[in-house]
């Protein structure tokens, strides 16, 4: 159970960090950086569950969230930041 959750904060630091370098974001705040890789993987498992794909292992979830969360971030900028 703890490793799990130690496993699912390192992908979303990981995607967090590549999701802030692929979108030209600011890379100081870690921790919303963190924050966000693991939203994109929640965007990405729900979508991904409509679609019936998902990921397998450490590799695929960090890309899956990378997915997610440039997806967010699109949207964002998009609909929200004007």
């Amino acid at each position: 159970m703890l490793i799990n959750l130690i496993v699912d904060l390192i992908i979303g630091a990981v995607s967090g960090w590549l999701i802030t370098t692929l979108m030209h974001m600011d890379s100081s705040n870690m921790i919303f950086n963190c924050c966000l890789g693991l939203f994109g993987g929640i965007v990405a498992g729900f979508l991904g569950g409509l679609l019936g794909i998902g990921a397998n292992g450490l590799i695929g979830s960090i890309i899956f969230s990378v997915c997610g969360g440039c997806l967010a971030v699109w949207a964002y900028r998009k609909w929200i930041k004007n």
